[in-house]
């Protein structure tokens, strides 16, 4: 018994180093500009048993990304334990997700493409680890939510759908943090980026406030 647990996490070791060395190659050469090969090479192990732990390099991405939700998850987590409000848990979480973009801006591409990344039938347990990260995700921001509540920074009137608020507020920051990131025209005056997210989160905790 000791034995075989000790080769299961020997194996469980060996497919994280395979993502965080795919990581590196992903990174810094794109998923389209990047091989197997490259990926082994990185992780210091022969082409052959890669293979042996992922199908193809779609499959080490799908890894990939249910490495962004989790550290998106965990910069939650803290966000919502430092607030002493909901009103303030909701609004660091909102500039948590700005400081996650910024801190972890692979992780944040590679979360922007979820939804558009093809899934194999076979990847149902990779896709399932991935929909309940997903849904703990928001279940952090309803619980901030339903704490302002609770203690009357927020307003129930505003906010009487917790659920529907917390995933309106996800699309409506990650559409601002996204458009801090687009390529730039000469001669037209955008406004500071960091200045503008922080701004749309004041808005918005205000719209909510109790």
């Amino acid at each position: 018994m000791a034995l075989n647990a000790r080769r299961e996490k020997e194996k469980q070791q060996r497919a994280e180093d395979i993502v965080a060395a795919a990581e590196k190659v992903f990174f810094e050469k794109g998923f389209a500009n990047s091989s197997m090969d490259e990926i082994a090479t990185e992780a210091q192990l022969s082409r052959a048993l890669l293979y042996v732990y992922f199908k193809d390099k779609a499959a080490i991405m799908r890894a990939v990304m249910l490495n962004a939700l989790l550290a998106l998850e965990k910069t939650f987590q803290e966000a919502l334990q430092a607030g002493d409000t909901g009103l303030a848990q909701i609004s660091g979480i909102g500039r948590a997700y700005y400081q996650y973009s910024i801190d972890h801006s692979d992780y944040f591409d590679v979360k922007t493409e979820l939804n558009t990344f093809p899934f194999a039938e076979e990847d149902t347990e990779v896709a399932a680890n991935m929909s309940a990260c997903r849904l703990r995700i928001t279940e952090l921001m309803i619980t901030a939510l339903e704490n302002g509540i609770k203690d009357g920074s927020l307003s129930s009137k505003r906010i009487p759908n917790t659920s529907l608020t917390a995933h309106m507020l996800q699309g409506a920051l990650h559409g601002v943090i996204m458009s801090t990131r687009e390529q730039r025209e000469e001669g037209f005056a955008y406004p500071d980026g960091e200045a503008l997210v922080h701004y749309s989160i004041d808005m918005m905790s205000e719209a909510m406030r109790g």
